[in-house]
């Protein structure tokens, strides 16, 4: 079974994100979803996700800072950066982690779903 983290203070980007893929993804999956970073970051050792989609602005702790402390030892997640900005700065930063696979502007849509999922 595959498992999605989705971390996102938007309840309504995360229901649009979680729709979009349990619709369109064809293999059984879990999906854990996470309105702060410093939450997900605490459990991500017990989730062991294959995925995570995480957005960059967000209150306490930003994608930016999660990035920074999550270290995965023994798995390892394809991330994808999920962000409303379009500033080439944070596309170019993002692409400095080697954990992320691909940075992708909001909403989610069904292209970017079959892309990564197939």
């Amino acid at each position: 079974m595959l498992k999605i983290v989705l971390i996102d203070d938007d309840p309504i980007s995360t229901f649009v994100t979680e729709k979009l893929i349990s619709k369109n993804i064809k293999v059984p999956c879990r999906i854990f979803k996470f309105q702060n970073a410093s939450d997900a970051l605490k459990d991500m050792a017990s989730i062991h996700p294959n995925y995570l989609f995480l957005d960059l602005n967000m209150p306490e702790m930003t994608g930016w800072d999660f990035l920074e402390e999550f270290e995965p030892n023994d798995y390892s997640p394809e991330v994808y950066i999920l962000s409303s900005s379009v500033d080439e700065r944070d596309i170019n930063k993002a692409n400095n982690y080697s954990l992320v696979k691909s940075y992708l502007s909001k909403p989610l849509i069904k292209k970017y779903i079959k892309t990564i999922f197939n």
